[in-house]
């Protein structure tokens, strides 16, 4: 059976996609899924392709037990045509990704982290880029990514199932 495919996207792919990244991986493993889900993340833009991620999301992902392991690189339109699901982390993401898409169907597969956090309300799309502040930043965009990773899971685990009895 082919993988599920998640790609989480932000702006520099070194702060918060791949804290998303490392974050639901663990969930996937977690739920027994790791051969039928497939998680990667990626930014709109290419300013630090190759690079590892940030020290300080490396930091906060390393003190909550999570694998920190990645390299950046920017998000492509041909890419939609092979994944399932792209989850922006704030709604210019969200904007931007829908933009880039080549079809509508490649449109609506983009959704917010956020959307699934049932906390969160409509007003608090976004999860805030800690880029140019201090190591707080980080520690509340990790709590922001695990408070909405068990509904992701769930929408995911869905779909798989789904994906699994579709011929």
């Amino acid at each position: 059976m082919p993988k599920y495919r998640v790609c989480f996207v932000c702006t520099g792919n070194i702060c918060r996609s791949p804290m998303a990244e490392s974050v639901f991986r663990s969930h996937v493993a977690d739920a027994g899924l790791s051969a039928l889900v497939e998680v990667d993340s990626a930014g709109t833009g290419g300013w630090h392709e190759g690079d590892g991620a940030d020290p300080r999301t490396v930091a906060v992902l390393e003190a909550a037990g999570y694998e920190p392991g990645h390299r950046a690189r920017q998000f492509r339109a041909s890419w939609f045509a092979g994944l399932d699901l792209v989850i922006a982390l704030d709604a210019g993401h969200l904007r931007d990704l829908r933009a880039l898409a080549p079809t509508p169907e490649d449109a609506a597969k983009v959704r917010l982290l956020r959307s699934y956090d049932p906390a969160a309300s409509a007003a608090q799309t976004d999860v805030p880029d800690p880029y140019y502040g201090p190591l707080d930043g980080f520690e509340e965009c990790l709590q922001l990514v695990e408070a909405a990773s068990p509904g992701l899971l769930a929408a995911v685990s869905e779909a798989v199932k789904e994906k699994e009895h579709t011929p």
